[in-house]
């Protein structure tokens, strides 16, 4: 940061002080409960000579304070995949069942935005294509922030939702699914070959809720990679310019995590198993009929509080699955 040139180019130096900020933050935190420890050798020490019963129950509260200090300082430490720490993009794709999934997709909108702006996050729409009566038929979020992705890459699967559907007036039990994607925010320095050739690019007017700017221009922007078949689209911005470039990157992440895909799926033929991620295979279950509770298929974390997860409280499950994957 020393460097004279450190700041010609701007986005790599905001990339070096996020750099820097996060590794201080975990020096910090590992002074921090070095300190602590040695705090509580401290007072056992004095609760032994003492023999203070008041003391001893001050402590027992403390340890368990910072048993918890460590299990959240451990599970940050986890995240050390290539890409962990970048920010996310994270896609929503309600299925079958018109009105209703399209419904239970926006429930999903609206639990990872509170649990994203809980852990300070910061979240844009970059695409949203709202339902025919209710809900979204998809929805695109840049979830900006480091750790996003390798928090939010455990809740890449299909979502199983069963309630009292406020859309039947006979008042029937119906169960619908949405998917989930998760992909990293890749950087320009990623090598992912895209051909000007291999893209056909459209533009069309934003159908979003927005501004004067919207339906007035053609700043929406669509994009297809011919060879692959992906499509992308972006909305988000006034300028058509400024939606390509975004449409590029979601693009670019795509084309990234289809990569890794194939290369996961030749991991599994050698070993001889099946990828368990496909529409139908749920991940998680959200119950709000008979009974309340929400249950992960992979790693069996329940929380019978649904309206709590509604409102964005799924870190037991995201920890749940990055603790299963670690033995």
């Amino acid at each position: 940061m020393t460097d004279p040139t450190f700041w010609n180019d701007q986005q790599a130096a905001q990339k070096v002080i996020d750099e820097m900020k996060s590794l201080k933050e975990q020096v910090e935190q590992i002074t921090s409960l070095d300190e602590a420890l040695e705090e509580q050798n401290m007072m056992l020490e004095l609760i032994v000579e003492e023999q203070d019963e008041d003391l001893l129950e001050e402590q027992k509260k403390a340890v368990k304070q910072l048993v918890k200090d460590v299990d959240t300082f451990e599970l940050h430490m986890m995240l050390s995949e290539p890409y962990d720490r970048n920010s996310a993009i994270l896609e929503l794709h309600p299925g079958a069942g018109g009105t209703e999934s399209q419904d239970w997709a926006e429930m999903l909108l609206r639990m990872y935005t509170r649990w994203s702006e809980r852990n300070g996050y910061k979240v844009e729409t970059l695409d949203y294509l709202p339902g025919d009566e209710a809900g979204v038929k998809s929805v695109t979020l840049l979830i900006k922030g480091v750790n996003a992705y390798g928090y939010l890459k455990a809740e890449k699967g299909v979502h199983r939702l069963v309630r009292i559907s406020p859309f039947d007036s006979s008042g029937r039990r119906h169960t619908s699914f949405a998917s989930c994607n998760v992909m990293p925010e890749v950087d320009n320095d990623i090598e992912i070959e895209i051909r000007t050739e291999d893209l056909k690019i459209d533009t069309y007017r934003s159908s979003g809720a927005g501004g004067q700017h919207v339906n007035t221009t053609d700043s929406a922007v669509r994009i297809t990679h011919v060879p692959t078949n992906v499509v992308v689209t972006c909305q988000s911005e006034r300028s058509q310019i400024k939606n390509r470039e975004r449409a590029m990157k979601i693009l670019k992440a795509r084309l990234y995590e289809r990569q890794l895909e194939e290369q996961q799926k030749e991991m599994n033929a050698i070993k001889g198993e099946q990828a368990e991620i496909g529409w139908g295979s749920q991940i998680r279950s959200y119950v709000f009929h008979p009974y309340s509770m929400v249950k992960d298929h992979r790693t069996s974390v329940e929380m019978g509080n649904v309206q709590a997860v509604m409102d964005g409280e799924i870190t037991s499950f995201i920890e749940g699955y990055l603790r299963s994957k670690m033995k």
